[in-house]
């Protein structure tokens, strides 16, 4: 598995040209209200939710077309720029990206109700259909795999009112939504274990207040480069990131904006990334290629701003340290992020917990995670006191079941957090930074 990412990571040409399609709707606001555009428009920085996705995309051929007539009544053709992507783009019943009956081959299952397991990946226990799967078959040719997801597709929770639960699209709700972006409450919280976002059965997220601590202290990074992920404050001017939200291609590109606090009176707050640190033994073409130091995906991010002096910022907790393994998976752990399904909203999870520690420096866990949580933190909250724990990374293939979500543990770096606020330890800014070049900095030096 980790093997093809790192051929993804040599080899950008065929990575842009995975997300080409995905570029092209993000210019156009297709792929729904709220989408993240950077991440979409930027194929060259992956969060770890968008690897699967590149993934079984070239590990399978490219999507079965439908042959032979479509059903009586619908008419149309391919001559939409998006046709032919296995993703149904027409209006209404598609992304609309496409105008109406300009993607007929994409569509024409979905519209007749005529949907099978054509594709050649049908029943291998994987969706396959774009959207919830890899996208390697065409919508509605893998049905069996994809479950009953007919009423999740083109949809999300991007509306501000979302799992509240009540509708607030129109025509079935209050209305209060716009159609197609109040998913959860309108069609229901399940979802299928084949399916690539919510892995474990039920989508248990909830929207959090970033006009209160400490979801005010959690925001975005988005790269000079493109690309966004989610970052906390763990000191006044420092916050806490996953190491693969800073990389590409094998380069470091750690300069960027992080805001956070959308809600607070005044409007969000910014700073601009000055300096980084990075794990010692960090490798980013090692981290992709395989399983073997997913602890050390970490980044730390000093700021020109120091604004936790007014928000605040979280404690850093080694949990496994000192407790027992039952009191480690017992502990009740918050999540939250930056979905690429929620539009501007920050979600997460109240009450998900750690299934298991590994001695790498990881944890496993069965928090809600998606595309664009990368790097958004675990926390604990004891004794009046909310603590990170861990950020999330990436997943692990599971022939069992469904893929193992992991997340780097911050005793990895909560040694080293003090001398990098004061600036005694660091990179010494943000330049890009390449691989093996001769008097490149490493990752972690000396101050003066």
């Amino acid at each position: 598995m980790r093997a093809f990412l790192g051929a993804v990571a040599l080899a950008a040409g065929i990575a842009i040209s995975a997300f080409a399609a995905y570029q092209d709707r993000a210019e156009t606001g297709a792929n729904g209200p709220g989408a993240p555009e950077a991440t979409l428009s930027d194929p060259t920085i992956l969060t770890s939710r968008d690897y699967t996705r590149i993934l079984q995309q070239f590990q399978k051929p490219a999507p079965q077309r439908p042959g032979g007539a479509g059903p009586a009544g619908y008419t149309g053709d391919d001559s939409c720029r998006h046709a032919n992507d296995g993703e149904c783009d027409d209006p209404g019943i598609g992304t609309g990206a496409c105008t109406a009956g300009t993607d007929y081959s994409d569509c024409w299952r979905i519209v007749s109700g005529q949907e099978d397991d054509s594709c050649r990946w049908a029943n291998d226990g994987e969706c396959d259909e774009p959207g919830f799967g890899t996208g390697a078959c065409t919508q509605g040719t893998d049905v069996t795999d994809c479950g009953d997801v007919t009423h999740l597709r083109f949809r999300n929770d991007s509306c501000e009112f979302a799992f509240d639960g009540v509708c607030d699209e129109p025509g079935t709700g209050t209305g209060r939504c716009p159609a197609r972006t109040d998913r959860s409450d309108c069609g229901g919280r399940h979802r299928p274990l084949t399916i690539n976002d919510h892995f474990f059965g039920n989508d248990d997220r909830v929207m959090m207040d970033t006009a209160q601590f400490p979801w005010s202290v959690i925001g975005t990074i988005q790269a000079d480069r493109g690309g966004t992920c989610t970052a906390t404050l763990v000191a006044p001017n420092v916050i806490a990131t996953a190491a693969h939200c800073i990389h590409s291609e094998g380069q470091l590109y750690a300069g960027g904006v992080f805001t956070t606090g959308f809600a607070l009176p005044g409007g969000p707050r910014t700073a601009r990334v000055v300096d980084h640190l990075i794990d010692e033994e960090w490798d980013s073409q090692r981290f992709s290629q395989t399983d073997e130091i997913d602890g050390t995906d970490w980044a730390l991010l000093r700021l020109d701003q120091p604004l936790g002096d007014e928000l605040g910022h979280v404690g850093v907790l080694d949990i496994v340290a000192d407790r027992s393994e039952r009191e480690v998976q017992s502990a009740r752990i918050w999540q939250a992020g930056y979905s690429w399904d929620t539009g501007s909203n920050l979600s997460g999870n109240e009450d998900c917990r750690i299934l298991i520690a590994y001695p790498d420096d990881t944890i496993s866990h069965d928090c809600d995670t998606t595309r664009g949580d990368s790097g958004s933190p675990f926390m604990v909250y004891e004794n009046g006191e909310w603590q990170i724990i861990a950020t999330d990374s990436n997943f692990r293939s599971n022939p069992d079941g469904p893929f193992i979500y992991i997340s780097s543990r911050s005793s990895r770096w909560a040694h080293l957090l003090d001398d990098f606020a004061a600036g005694r330890i660091g990179a010494g800014g943000v330049r890009p930074q390449g691989p093996g070049k001769p008097g490149a900095p490493v990752a972690i030096k000396s101050g003066g």
